[in-house]
């Protein structure tokens, strides 16, 4: 399901939406392929996290047991945050220091009733790097360019076991159950974008 953007509508007049449509319409594949295992999950995360600076917002999507979290860590690993990075479930919103003075902000939406409720978070979008998992349709007014990362995960393969709504019960990254190829979309939308590539390595 395609994602409201989130330069439209204003979250409590935070919108940083500029009066330019095509800028705010622009969006471009960064990246599109099959991301084979955990490992080359996270050094997805790590090349992402070469390109990311203050202000920048990641929406995360995919079922559970997509790996949102595995490449969340690996963004962790590039940014050089402190403390473990993995999936904020009951805290909602975890911040991590890292080495740059840029925080990287990790959010998971899974449980939040809308976007009022996301809103009440106070996030600090302007100073931060933000991921959101599960924020699809929560972001409208926060942002006029952001990533879209679409994580698919394939039904069946590998003999794989169905991630039960329960495993978020515990901290553990709910993310990290089976090793098994994934299809990973990352789509670049807004100014802020333009011209970017990821590196390949």
């Amino acid at each position: 399901m395609p994602h409201r953007r989130p330069g439209r509508a204003g979250v409590h007049g935070r919108s940083r939406v500029t009066d330019d449509a095509a800028s705010v319409d622009e969006e471009r594949a960064l990246f599109a392929g099959p991301v084979v295992d955990t490992d080359a999950m996270e050094s997805l995360g790590r090349r992402l996290a070469r390109l990311l600076r203050a202000g920048d917002l990641l929406v995360l999507t995919g079922p559970l047991g997509a790996g949102k979290t595995t490449l969340t860590r690996g963004l962790g690993e590039g940014l050089h945050v402190r403390g473990q990075v993995a999936s904020p479930t009951f805290v909602l919103a975890r911040t991590h220091p890292s080495e740059s003075g840029v925080p990287l902000v990790h959010v998971d939406a899974y449980r939040l009733g809308g976007a009022a409720e996301l809103d009440d978070l106070d996030l600090d979008y302007e100073g931060s790097v933000v991921v959101v998992e599960w924020g699809a349709g929560l972001l409208d007014g926060v942002a006029d360019s952001w990533l879209d990362v679409v994580i698919e995960r394939p039904t069946g393969a590998g003999g794989a076991v169905p991630v039960a709504e329960d495993a978020l019960a515990d901290e553990a990254p709910a993310d990290d159950v089976h090793d098994e190829p994934r299809r990973v979309t990352v789509t670049a939308h807004g100014p802020r974008w333009a011209g970017v590539t990821l590196p390949t390595s």
